[in-house]
């Protein structure tokens, strides 16, 4: 029967689906093959397993890597002014500088036996969540060493000479970092770079060695106008074959000293007015031997390979932890504000108006950070989970952006006026940095969460995919008739499991015991299921074409994200206790989940193009229709609740952010928040009695003297709070420069760093 499945079934199917399927480029196969999968892939059986899930030991930390926040990461918080930074500095100040070399910052990753640290990706993640909330430029200067850059490649991928040559020095600040890759030609379309390195002959270092002769022109490079060892992505050609008969070699990764001949370095951009060092820089006729290649001679033309897979863990960790800290900070600033802010005689947040956008950053903050423990454990266990890794980078800095939107918007005039004691503005000029650097969000939702996850995380179809290019067409035929038949039989199971939890609205749809969530597993198993379904009659009936749909790759790219971010929230309610007082955010999470999901699908099935398809699709997954409407009133006043009156929950919900009491901004806020919340019982003795003068009122004995002055220290802090900064004309002119002078300004600053 197997043979003759095989000959006359079979191999129809086989001859047909080689003919059509597309051709995969090196870098698109490579970019396939880079890291790997873990829950997405169970979220992608249709059934996921949420014992799984569940036994998953949380991301913790080690108390070496603990008494490094307590100590060294709060001491830094503690010299940094952000206000200085961007406005009279332009830089991280000098001694911060030399604290982030001293006590090891750039080489956290790095292992000990390199001078390193060696913490965990949730040590890093946790780092970076803290000084973000003090400083984004200090963030992102600590950040990026840690991230895709030499240090990761060289771990990864250097040899033993190159490791004990260089991770000494950038794990100690002896070099700076940084790693050029987009260039003016080549954004989110990389491999279309024009720089190049051509093999030949050259004289370094008083020797004749075979090298390369590299010409390039980066830009957008973080640490670019500090940096002393560049790492390089370029084309390597060898025309005159001195290594081999290939002309193409292909992408390259190698290490740049900057201080080679022609390398021009120095050149500083504003992203967003932010003021990390970030900038452009050039290599004309620059010459390097070959063993200057990360990993030698021997990784010629694989430099592409190395950067997806070093990237398929660094995009995880870095920009989702500034996100999620985001989150966090506007919930907790946020909050305080609605709370001592008052009009109509009525603390803001009181509104159901600022009701609405309050519950939303709440349910954010728990959202990102969730996802973001997640991640981070499985990064700790030592997955590389690429598609997850996309997943958080786009949803995180999208999410980010919405909160400090509604953040900003609950605010008003304080968030507006820019000046020491706005602890907003800055942060709210810094989210498209987010959104555009690591793989533009753009390019991320419409073809890369669901284009690479269908592929990856599916349980067949790379199978099916490696077997359509095999060259041995029997050996092919094989592998294809085995994976093809499997990828039968789970389709049909799924159809049968999607339309049963479908029509009966995921009521026996398997779900631990879970309490008031177990409906929530219960909801995600269902969807999942229909997700498989809908996923594999799409790549059925429309193949290869299906990565030129673009619209429809989004929409079930942002239903696995859904299912992967709300896998994320329930597994944190899991590990955090089943905490009572944060169902609630929870429950705002699921709900409003649940609602993209619903809509996605409905628009999915709208415009497949294969109508009858569609049609079918709808019969079986959604023939009531759209039935879930988000979170509902009552949810939404409770979530809002949270974050306006000082609990264990608020401090679960914003744990672990900077904290300096240096009477501006934030910490004003924290005082203010403290005392208004503290005289409540009193100001509720003052509304009863409706006399808003304290004076008067202790002298009817309404309150206390000693509650008069308490409550007129907490009216004290809230003055504080709500004042703005104003400036001077003189004062003014040194913050605005103009044009001319911000180039002159940059222009000193470069040849000073070039004068050490």
């Amino acid at each position: 029967m197997s043979s003759f499945r095989r000959d006359f079934i079979t191999k129809p199917i086989f001859s047909w689906a080689r003919g059509v399927l597309p051709a995969m480029s090196d870098t698109e196969r490579e970019a396939l093959e880079a890291g790997d999968v873990w829950w997405d892939a169970d979220l992608f059986t249709g059934n996921p397993d949420w014992s799984k899930l569940l036994a998953n030991a949380p991301a913790t930390l080690t108390p070496e890597e603990q008494a490094f926040l307590n100590g060294p990461v709060d001491e830094l918080c503690a010299m940094l002014d952000d206000w200085k930074i961007n406005w009279e500095w332009r830089d991280l100040p000098p001694e911060a500088w030399d604290f982030i070399k001293r006590h090891k910052f750039f080489g956290m990753i790095i292992p000990a036996e390199f001078g390193g640290l060696g913490f965990s990706p949730y040590a890093h993640s946790e780092v970076v969540r803290k000084i973000s909330t003090r400083s984004l430029a200090a963030a992102v200067t600590v950040m990026v060493p840690n991230s895709l850059g030499p240090g990761e490649l060289l771990m990864r991928f250097g040899t033993k000479e190159q490791q004990q040559t260089w991770l000494p020095k950038l794990a100690d600040g002896r070099e700076i970092p940084c790693f050029g890759l987009t260039s003016p030609e080549a954004g989110s379309d990389a491999a279309s770079m024009i720089d190049s390195g051509i093999i030949c002959k050259g004289n370094f270092e008083g020797r004749e060695v075979l090298g390369l002769r590299l010409n390039w022109h980066k830009r957008y490079i973080t640490l670019g106008p500090v940096a002393t060892l560049l790492g390089l992505a370029f084309k390597a050609y060898d025309p005159d074959h001195l290594v081999g008969s290939q002309e193409e070699l292909g992408i390259t990764v190698a290490l740049i000293p900057t201080h080679l001949p022609g390398v021009e370095i120095g050149h500083r951009h504003l992203p967003s007015m932010q003021v990390f060092q970030n900038g452009p820089n050039w290599g004309r006729d620059v010459f390097i031997p070959l063993d200057y290649i990360i990993g030698g001679q021997e990784r010629l033309g694989q430099g592409w390979k190395m950067l997806m897979t070093a990237l398929a863990a660094g995009r995880g960790i870095s920009l989702p932890s500034l996100s999620a800290a985001g989150a966090a900070y506007a919930a907790r600033t946020t909050g305080a504000y609605a709370r001592i802010r008052e009009q109509f005689n009525v603390p803001i947040g009181k509104f159901e108006g600022i009701e609405e956008p309050l519950a939303r950053i709440a349910g954010t903050a728990y959202l990102l950070d969730a996802a973001r423990r997640l991640t981070c454990a499985a990064l700790n266990q030592g997955h590389h989970p690429a598609v997850i890794s996309g997943i958080m980078k786009l949803h995180a800095t999208e999410r980010m952006r919405i909160a400090i939107d509604d953040a900003m918007d609950i605010h008003g005039g304080k968030a507006v006026i820019d000046g020491p004691q706005n602890y907003l503005g800055n942060l709210y000029r810094s989210v498209p940095v987010g959104i555009t650097v690591e793989g533009a969000n753009i390019l991320t939702r419409n073809l890369i969460v669901f284009g690479q996850g269908a592929i990856r995380a599916h349980p067949y179809l790379l199978d099916e995919m490696n077997a359509l290019g095999e060259p041995d067409h029997a050996k092919g035929l094989d592998a294809f008739d085995k994976a093809f038949w499997k990828h039968v039989g789970h389709s049909i199971t799924t159809l049968f499991r999607a339309w049963g939890r479908s029509w009966s609205g995921g009521m026996f749809a398997p779900a631990p015991d879970a309490g008031e969530a177990t409906e929530f597993y219960r909801q995600l198993s269902r969807y999942s299921s229909a997700f498989a379904l809908c996923a594999d009659m799409a790549l059925l009936t429309l193949g290869g074409a299906l990565k030129r749909k673009e619209m429809l790759s989004a929409r079930f790219g942002d239903i696995l994200s859904e299912l992967y971010l709300l896998s994320a929230a329930l597994k944190r309610w899991q590990d955090e206790g089943r905490q009572q007082a944060d169902f609630v955010a929870l429950e705002w999470c699921m709900e409003s989940g649940f609602k993209t999901i619903e809509l996605r699908f409905a628009e999915i099935l709208a415009n497949l193009p294969n109508r009858v398809v569609g049609i079918v699709l709808k019969f079986l997954i959604q023939p009531f229709g759209t039935r879930v409407l988000g979170p509902s009133d009552q949810v939404i006043h409770q979530c809002a609740q949270l974050l306006l009156e000082p609990s264990a929950a608020r401090d679960r919900l914003t744990s672990d952010l900077a904290h300096v009491d240096d009477d501006r901004g934030v910490a004003r806020l924290e005082k203010a928040f403290l005392l208004v919340t503290g005289a409540e019982d009193i100001a509720r003795k003052m509304r009863a009695a409706r006399l808003r003068d304290w004076n008067e009122a202790v002298k009817k004995g309404v309150i206390t003297q000693a509650e008069g002055e308490k409550l007129a220290a907490a009216h004290e802090a809230v003055a504080k709070v709500i004042e703005v900064d104003d400036f001077a004309p003189e004062a003014i002119s040194p913050i605005y420069k103009k044009p001319a002078d911000v180039h002159q300004f940059f222009q000193e600053l470069g040849e000073q760093r070039a004068a050490g």
